[in-house]
């Protein structure tokens, strides 16, 4: 169990104890690998991209997480769910290395699982979890956005929550090119060096028409209230409940703050940054890092040269 970074009392009231892990999209953008395999089960390094999501939340202190899954998502369930035969078989060898990483995530926390039904977007699955979220706040962290485990990110979210509660996002700055892909804010200052109060949000908002530079990326600490507005949001651009439409409601009555985030993210979602994610994730890693670099820089040398660096080595032999 990773040790958790909250600074919330358990025994606060309001406090956040509960997660939800929106996991029901189609993951198109990497078929055909996704076909029968869910996009968030695709590896990263060795571990799936929802486990990395599951464990940052567990770092936080959230020992309670929800995951809104749809078809063909069996195998999220079972990965975080107990493999008896393959325990008994890793015990039996003496391979307690392998043995605790089969084990590690049904340990991260209490995990529950519902289906979406039909996919009418973020908004529609976060409003999914309003009967085991009940009246408490709660996070929601979204898979493709990976934060690097050495962030605190979320805890200070959780902060944020506590001293102001109210809901709270995660703004990161983007090139004003890349504002269409994202959900923006427009901003006020609060006086505290990384912390705004968020005025408006505007979902993919067409180019030249975004209200700043910050994009509202995959973290979330929100008010019970989120889910009345939900309720009465219809559905927005692509004919999907969006989550963004229902902040932009309480945006108006000013309780979203913003925490601006300049740290470590993997956007897992595209192709070729689920690659450079786990290029950037290997070589930080000390088993596999040191070697894996040196092979890189050789690779990227041949490449620079015009040739492989595969190649090189096949012709050296």
């Amino acid at each position: 169990m990773i040790a958790p970074h909250s600074t919330a009392s358990p025994d606060s009231p309001r406090a956040v104890r509960k997660a939800v892990v929106p996991a029901a999209g189609l993951g198109t953008r990497f078929l055909p690998a996704t076909k029968a395999t869910p996009k968030e089960m695709l590896p990263v390094v060795d571990k799936p991209a929802i486990q990395y999501v599951v464990e940052e939340a567990a770092a936080a202190g959230l020992d309670d997480i929800l995951m809104v899954t749809g078809r063909h998502k069996r195998a999220i369930e079972d990965h975080f769910d107990n493999a008896f035969e393959l325990e008994q078989a890793l015990a039996a060898r003496g391979d307690t290395v392998r043995l605790d990483a089969v084990r590690d995530p049904a340990r991260l926390a209490d995990i529950h699982h519902i289906r979406q039904g039909d996919p009418l977007g973020l908004g529609h699955a976060v409003l999914c979890a309003r009967h085991h979220v009940g009246d408490q706040p709660f996070a929601v962290l979204l898979g493709d956005d990976l934060i690097d485990p050495r962030e605190t990110l979320l805890s200070r979210m959780l902060e944020v929550r506590e001293r102001h509660e109210g809901s709270v996002v995660a703004l990161m700055e983007v090139d004003p090119e890349q504002s269409h892909l994202y959900g923006c804010a427009a901003v006020e200052p609060t006086g505290e060096d990384g912390l705004v109060r968020v005025a408006g949000l505007v979902e993919k908002p067409a180019p030249g028409t975004a209200p700043s530079r910050y994009a509202v990326i995959g973290r979330y600490v929100l008010d019970p209230a989120v889910f009345d507005v939900l309720e009465r949001t219809p559905p927005g651009r692509g004919g999907e409940i969006q989550l963004t439409d229902a902040l932009q409601d309480l945006a108006a009555g000013g309780t979203v703050h913003g925490v601006v985030f300049d740290g470590l993210r993997y956007d897992t979602g595209d192709k070729a940054d689920y690659l450079r994610t786990v290029v950037r994730l290997a070589c930080d890693r000390p088993d596999l890092g040191p070697e894996f670099s040196r092979w890189l820089k050789e690779f990227v040398a041949g490449l620079a040269d015009g040739v492989g660096a595969d190649h090189e080595e096949r012709r050296a032999a």
